[in-house]
């Protein structure tokens, strides 16, 4: 910035070098980004050398009313204060600006001020401004972490993997978490601004912006829109008309684009997963390390009694007479941050859990954590912020009823050891899963396990087996969808005679939070199983079976129920098997250099023996392009193959990913992937 009336003709911030050192450069280039706890330096151009005794002042303000207003001190100065040192070189100074470790993180504003012997300010130079945020390279930083290759993915890699599926069935989709992409650290800072706290008192919410416990737990309560301005409205049903459907979004950018566009209104519509992500883009944008999480088998438990219950009519259908009633997810996905929890005893640090999908009231407000996952393994539920929740989610019974005609319950099945099962995470290595279910949870049946559910109150023994003598089992299978397939349940006979059973089966669509949308096959059958024989019963599904009731993430359930002369008790079986989606082929040939034109070719076969309608593509990618749909002409046939060319300029070097969606009217969530190295360009030599 040149100003050629005063004595400070220029004021260079040095935001290239600065940036560089700081970590910033892929946010920016031009504007001044930096870490606080860690030096950086801008200069001075002076018209002529400063006279003898005049000083230069140089003063902070935070905050869009000016809540905080810092004036730093000349030299050093204690570690938690701003202070800075001068040189000067002739018409030239260079100032040296050192934040504390523990400085509210923002935009703030410099003025440069020039001072006479007497007091007097000569000249003022206040056009400037700079962005400061986490440090987690910083020792003296509550967010510092220890480990250079854990920095890189979790702050570093706009790229990410999210698991879903069920606990023996995973799979995977990619995500674009983006938070280095054009103005997304300045919506991060808008979803802060937005906030309640921050639109009652702006004063009290920016003095606290120097905590990262208060300010993810401001973000996990923005980016659901749940009782204030906040990113993203949930939903779980499949009318989605008026939004976009969660399973179409491949990247946190477009999300926070709208969001912010539209003069922070709510963006439609989200799932677990979506919340989770936008959570790990605003978080990782703000500098705090950050990892998405997903637990299979994940319960939801309403009232508190580490117990969730389902109630069943005799036909092993889903009812309850309550508004609210407890739940268990075959996934459910949240975040993990790592920091220092000063507001608690030791042994509380590391990794949090931060869920932003809003489920229950924390405090008042939809909200979850950070709890230390320490905590929720130990089975020390007293510590902030909502870990009796969590410890359900992972640890928690279920237990199934039969209602029978009289009103009277049955119960018909206690599971122990169901939830909170292959807990997984992106590796730091490279696209594959990391299981970090020993972080959460002891061994099951451990001597440690039955001491951490002692001192949670959670029962620590069986008070329900089933029979000895019949046991009811349903084969594994991984259907493919828009095939026929069977459905394989198996009743063994251990004791020394025949038995008569009836064996009751019906498959049913439900979506990954275990809401019921449909029933595709039922069959009741009596079977006589000879002693120590099995007996295996295989109910064959066509495509017209369960096509009108899947849904996205096209989950089939088997209920199995058996009923013997001479039991007690009835026993149930129940298994979740995910279809198996189509693949979507990405390729980008040859060499891509930034800013150099390249072509992507993405193709699709239609598996089904009915024709797609509708068909679009949306393609992005962090560094390469911003979110691109394409749509097909025409119906796509049974059978027949479809494919589409792309050519898209890169804008940043390194290795990216290029993520493409497929949606239809009958086909949904199709996900697609390609590595692209992008290289810098050759600059020629001028001989």
């Amino acid at each position: 910035m040149a100003n050629h009336n005063g004595l400070i003709t220029d004021v260079d911030l040095r935001s290239h070098e600065n940036n560089l050192a700081h970590r910033t450069r892929e946010i920016d280039r031009e504007r001044l980004i930096v870490r606080r706890g860690q030096p950086f330096s801008i200069s001075l151009q002076c018209y002529v050398s400063l006279p003898p005794k005049h000083q230069l002042e140089l003063i902070l303000h935070l905050g869009s009313k000016d809540e905080v207003v810092i004036k730093l001190q000349k030299g050093r100065g204690a570690g938690d204060k701003w202070w800075f040192n001068q040189q000067r070189a002739q018409d030239e100074m260079l100032l040296t600006l050192h934040s504390p470790a523990d400085a509210i993180i923002g935009q703030y504003h410099l003025a440069v001020l020039m001072m006479s012997p007497d007091g007097h300010i000569l000249e003022k130079t206040d056009k400037l401004s700079f962005h400061l945020l986490f440090n987690p390279w910083c020792k003296d930083d509550v967010v510092y972490l220890p480990d250079e290759s854990l920095l890189q993915e979790y702050v570093m890699n706009e790229d990410g993997i999210i698991f879903m599926g069920t606990w023996d069935n995973i799979n995977s989709i990619p995500w674009n978490y983006g938070q280095f992409e054009d103005y997304v650290m300045d919506m991060c800072f808008e979803v802060l601004d937005k906030s309640k706290d921050a639109l009652k008192n702006s004063e009290v919410d920016i003095k606290q912006r120097n905590d990262p416990v208060y300010v993810s737990r401001m973000v996990t309560a923005m980016v659901n829109s749940n009782g204030d301005r906040g990113v993203l409205t949930g939903r779980w049903d499949e009318s989605y008309t008026d939004g976009v459907a969660p399973y179409r979004w491949t990247g946190s950018v477009p999300i926070l684009q709208q969001w912010s566009n539209a003069g922070a209104r709510a963006v439609k519509y989200g799932q677990c997963w979506v919340f989770a992500a936008v959570a790990c883009t605003v978080l990782r944008s703000l500098g705090i390390p950050t990892r998405l999480i997903t637990n299979f088998s994940s319960a939801h438990d309403v009232d508190g009694n580490l117990s969730i219950d389902f109630l069943l009519n005799e036909r092993l259908e889903s009812f309850d007479g309550r508004n609210k009633r407890d739940s268990s997810w075959n996934f459910h996905c949240w975040v993990e941050s790592w920091m220092r929890r000063e507001d608690l005893p030791k042994g509380n640090d590391g990794w949090q859990v931060l869920d932003p999908t809003p489920q229950e009231l924390s405090d008042g407000e939809f909200c979850c954590g950070p709890c230390p996952v320490t905590a929720i393994k130990e089975g020390n539920l007293g510590v902030k912020y909502d870990a009796p929740f969590v410890f359900a989610e992972v640890n928690a019974d279920i237990i199934y009823w039969i209602v029978q005609a009289d009103g009277q319950r049955q119960k018909i099945r206690v599971d122990q050891a169901s939830v909170g099962r292959n807990i997984s995470t992106k590796s730091v290595y490279g696209d594959y899963r990391d299981d970090v279910t020993q972080q959460y949870k002891y061994s099951e049946g451990s001597n440690e396990e039955r001491d951490v559910y002692k001192k949670a109150g959670r029962r620590v023994t069986n008070e329900f087996t089933e029979p000895g003598q019949l046991k009811l089992s349903i084969k594994p299978s991984r259907p493919v969808l828009g095939t026929d397939f069977d459905v394989i349940v198996e009743v063994k006979n251990e004791g020394a005679r025949e038995a008569h059973v009836q064996l009751a089966m019906v498959v049913m669509a439900v979506t990954y939070s275990s809401l019921n949308r449909g029933e595709c096959k039922r069959q009741t059958i009596s079977v006589t199983v000879p002693a120590h024989k099995a007996h295996k019963e295989v109910l064959r599904l066509h495509y017209d079976d369960y096509v009108g009731c899947v849904r996205e993430h096209h989950l089939i359930r088997v209920k199995a129920l058996l009923e013997a002369p001479g039991e007690n008790e009835p026993i149930m079986a129940m298994a979740n098997f995910p279809m198996s989606m189509p693949e979507l082929l990405v390729q980008v040939p040859g060499k891509a250099v930034v800013w150099n034109q390249v072509t992507a070719f993405i193709s699709f076969t239609n598996p089904l023996p009915v024709p797609l309608k509708s068909g679009v593509f949306t393609v992005e990618g962090a560094g390469l392009l911003s979110a691109t749909e394409i749509s097909v002409k025409g119906d796509i046939n049974p059978g027949q193959k479809v494919s589409v060319k792309l050519l898209f300029s890169p804008v940043r070097t390194g290795v990216r990913k290029l993520l493409v969606d497929f949606d239809s009217d009958r086909l949904k969530d199709v996900k697609g992937v390609a590595t692209v190295v992008v290289y810098k360009r050759r600059i020629r030599s001028l001989n």
